[in-house]
């Protein structure tokens, strides 16, 4: 064995043997407090590290209760905004309802102040093109249905049945470019033909031009179309363009919103007009 390690050896032993005996007196010697030396070194080490720990583990708990915390919070603003969706859905429904009951109301009151039968009928579908203005009816001729019925609405006409089916008729808005209808000024009893202009409005034609239209007037059905009924309203004047005397172009707003038209009623009586031509037709053949 080399010298060098037994030194080295016999160095780490002495150092080993003071060290045993600072030990042992640290553990007789007491402090001032009564305390031995070494139980107070001792506490002050373990006191140092158990702060260490202590402290760390705090910061993790605090650090996971805060988790915990947000994800309860979330959660229960998932759960609000869930109930405050559903409430809302809820309030559309209960609005929707509200606004069919009332128009379901208003037919029911046309239908009470008039002499005519009827039947109530919803619209199902339209036309695809604004060339074409016409929408679908869930009624058809199992319901008593037939071809140039008047369609009318609270606010006044709508059009007439022209393709009626088993269970379901088109019906051509009186706005369509090939619809028409007899009417006359309510004020003057002036009379003339409705037309539809293809854009949402109407148009009075053979108006006679001694007669006065201003903007304003109400018109109304005259009648001697055979298929709307008397006085019913069509809209009302809001243009009157004039060429000398005659009148060149008379524009109408329509009574009717047919945009948001929903449920309407068809005129099952027979004009007087009608009638009348029914009875020609008949006694010819």
């Amino acid at each position: 064995m080399a010298v060098a390690d037994i030194r080295s050896r016999t160095g780490y032993l002495f150092l080993g043997i003071i060290l045993g005996h600072i030990l042992l007196i640290s553990a007789q010697v007491n402090a001032r407090s009564g305390v031995p030396v070494l139980e107070s070194v001792t506490f002050g080490v373990f006191s140092a590290v158990q702060r260490v720990v202590f402290g760390g583990t705090s910061t993790v708990a605090r650090v996971w209760n805060g988790y915990i915390g947000l994800r309860h919070v979330k959660s229960e603003n998932d759960g609000l905004k869930q109930q405050l969706s559903t409430a809302q859905i809820a309030l559309q429904e209960q609005r929707a309802l509200a606004d069919r009951a009332r128009g379901l109301e208003e037919l029911l009151d046309l239908r009470d102040r008039s002499s005519l039968q009827t039947t109530a009928a919803e619209i199902v579908g339209a036309a695809a093109t604004p060339d074409f203005r016409t929408v679908t009816i869930d009624k058809g001729t199992a319901a008593g249905l037939r071809t140039d019925m008047a369609v009318i609405a609270p606010a006044g006409v709508v059009g007439r049945v022209i393709l009626p089916g088993s269970y379901a008729s088109k019906v051509q808005l009186l706005i369509d470019r090939n619809a028409a209808a007899g009417a006359l000024i309510e004020r003057s009893r002036a009379q003339g033909i409705v037309i539809g202009a293809g854009d949402g409005r109407l148009l009075l034609e053979y108006m006679s031009e001694v007669f006065d239209v201003v903007v304003g007037d109400d018109v109304v059905t005259s009648g001697i179309d055979g298929i709307y009924p008397k006085g019913f309203a069509i809209g009302k004047v809001d243009s009157v363009e004039k060429s000398g005397s005659a009148y060149k172009r008379i524009s109408l707003r329509p009574a009717v919103d047919f945009d948001t038209l929903e449920e309407v009623l068809v005129i099952l009586t027979p004009t007087p007009a009608g009638q009348a031509a029914a009875g020609a037709a008949g006694s010819k053949e």
